[in-house]
């Protein structure tokens, strides 16, 4: 596991209400996970920037090996 950070955080309470209630988590759990979605989001990001600046191709015979 990577290195954890303790940290203190204000955050409006009805907005860490409905995170909760959508992750159905603890606090705790869905404060990492909604970092783990920022993460995921900005990786997206970087993908679609490379749309059409890479050539990529395979075939399916070439998956089976």
């Amino acid at each position: 596991m990577a290195a954890m950070r303790k940290i203190t955080v204000e955050v409006p309470e009805q907005d860490l209400v409905e995170a909760q209630a959508f992750t159905g988590k603890g606090v705790t759990e869905t404060v990492r996970e909604a970092l783990r979605r920022m993460r995921s989001i900005r990786a997206q990001q970087r993908a679609i920037a490379l749309r059409g600046k890479v050539k990529f191709s395979a075939s399916v015979e070439e998956g089976e090996e």
